[in-house]
């Protein structure tokens, strides 16, 4: 009874995101009571393994008992203040901790990724009218690439979908080829894509170099795209670009950050350091709101003056939010304290060992792991695959959403051997209803 009531009371007043509403007429939604660990139950006492991490936030599981310590111990400090001309330990200690692990010098706050985004681009346009370059108005994206739903994230974003009903609303940019190592030709290997598709960008940047302020890029994952990986050399040969045509290179790590993709940030595998970085999703572990972006010393530097407009006059009012700092704080601790990420290389690979049962189905293509993520295409899939996937996963206890006709696992960190076996078979034989 109650579980159907929790359904009907959804279906009357709460309007979901990413969702045709009428489908939930017909497929109801997962009504979640509690979790723990890798586990999501329902109101009927049903479990499922959350296998992407409840849209890629979660790092160290449900109802985690040090991160959920470390929240309530600030409750009764101070939840919230404003960050606009008050400061406090959680904000400072976690910026500190940011700075040194990513190699940039200074922190902005706000509460999600798209914010993020536009954070970035905002601070990107403003540096170069600060400079005294106000022609550099415009932004280099990749085909195929995300970064968020809001008026300015979806400037940049190439999903039509999301993108192509407000399009009198968005402003335009450019797009260049991705380097996503799916579209490379018989014989050509992933990092002479990679390279190739770096051409399509130094053309664009030969010709209109005097007009772009950056170039975001979504290092070695675009999830949104189909989980499409690249190889390294690519952000390296941007960097070198972005470099010799004064254009900043934004780090879009929101998703890829804290680990997935097997180092703390994607951007390190290509030893470079970009101008900005975007991050939210795993930041608090999937505890809170919150997103921060990572500048450099240098475009701080061209904020930084007597004059009030310079200043980077944008603001969130849960910037900063103690809360949130405090669940990040604890999330960086187990990072460190239990050296996660040379556990995960052992699990990650653990889990690409235990996947080749799906590696070698028929209908399965393009199989491919990037550190914690693991994806493939499926050949022949129908129209509504990811919704016919998604309910046969359900009947298996497993939370997966396919992208489009591609299936992949991102779970939290703290998954073990046999519930990855446990994924595993659950997703084949998933696979086989369809």
């Amino acid at each position: 009874m109650q579980h159907n009531d929790l359904l009907a009371r959804t279906q009357a007043v709460v309007w979901h995101p990413c969702t045709q509403m009428k489908d939930q007429t017909r497929i109801a939604p997962l009504a979640v009571a509690r979790g723990a660990g890798v586990w999501l139950y329902d109101t009927d006492g049903n479990k499922f393994l959350d296998a992407i991490s409840s849209w890629w936030v979660n790092l160290f599981g449900h109802a985690n008992p040090e991160i959920g310590a470390a929240v309530r111990d600030q409750l009764d400090r101070i939840e919230h203040v404003m960050l606009a001309g008050c400061t406090h330990e959680p904000v400072v200690a976690l910026s500190e901790q940011l700075v040194q692990l990513s190699g940039l010098a200074h922190v902005f706050y706000a509460s999600d990724g798209a914010s993020a985004t536009e954070i970035a681009l905002k601070m990107s346009f403003h540096y170069w009218r600060n400079v005294g370059k106000p022609n550099k108005i415009n932004f280099v994206s990749l085909k195929n690439g995300y970064h968020g739903e809001t008026l300015g994230a979806l400037s940049v974003t190439d999903v039509a979908i999301f993108k192509d009903v407000y399009a009198p609303l968005v402003r335009d940019s450019a797009q260049v080829m991705s380097p996503d190592w799916r579209l490379a030709e018989p014989g050509e290997t992933s990092e002479s894509y990679a390279l190739r598709a770096a051409l399509s960008l130094e053309n664009h940047l030969k010709k209109w170099h005097d007009e772009v302020a950056a170039v975001i890029v979504e290092p070695l994952v675009q999830c949104a795209a189909g989980m499409a990986m690249h190889h390294p050399a690519y952000l390296a040969r941007v960097r070198v670009l972005c470099d010799q045509y004064q254009v900043h290179l934004i780090a879009d790590e929101i998703a890829v950050g804290f680990g997935r993709t097997g180092t703390m940030f994607a951007y390190e595998q290509a030893r470079i350091l970009p101008d900005l970085v975007c991050l939210s999703k795993g930041i608090t572990a999937g505890y809170l709101p919150l997103s921060a972006v990572l500048a450099s010393e240098d475009i701080y530097q061209a904020f930084y003056a007597d004059d009030t407009a310079r200043g980077f006059l944008h603001s969130h009012s849960y910037t900063g939010n103690p809360l949130a700092c405090r669940a990040a704080l604890a999330s960086l601790t187990i990072f460190a304290r239990d050296q996660i990420l040379d556990k995960n290389q052992h699990k990650g690979a653990y889990l690409e060992a235990a996947a080749q049962v799906l590696r070698n189905h028929p209908r399965v293509t393009h199989f491919r792991r990037t550190g914690m993520i693991l994806a493939f295409d499926v050949v022949d899939a129908p129209v509504n695959f990811a919704q016919q996937f998604y309910q046969a996963a359900l009947a298996q206890n497993l939370l997966l959403r396919p992208i489009g006709h591609t299936v992949y696992f991102m779970p939290p960190y703290v998954i073990d051997e046999r519930e990855i076996d446990t994924l595993v078979a659950g997703a084949l034989a998933a696979l086989s209803q369809i």
